[in-house]
């Protein structure tokens, strides 16, 4: 059986917010507009999308 993954796009720019928030889209692997990763559907991405939820896209 497969592992289940997301693809995560960055629709909005991480500049001007929390410092946090900016190094969790590069733990996404996200450093570019509009670039999308294949991700593994764990909790731990889970939450990382969740936080960050107001600059990325997510898809099954």
């Amino acid at each position: 059986m497969s592992k289940k993954t997301l693809k995560v796009t960055l629709v909005r720019s991480p500049i001007g917010t929390r410092e946090s928030h900016r190094q969790t889209v590069l733990g996404l692997g996200l450093k570019k507009l509009n670039q999308t990763r294949e991700l593994e559907d764990t909790p731990a991405v889970r939450g990382m999308i969740t936080k960050v939820s107001y600059l990325v896209k997510v898809e099954a």
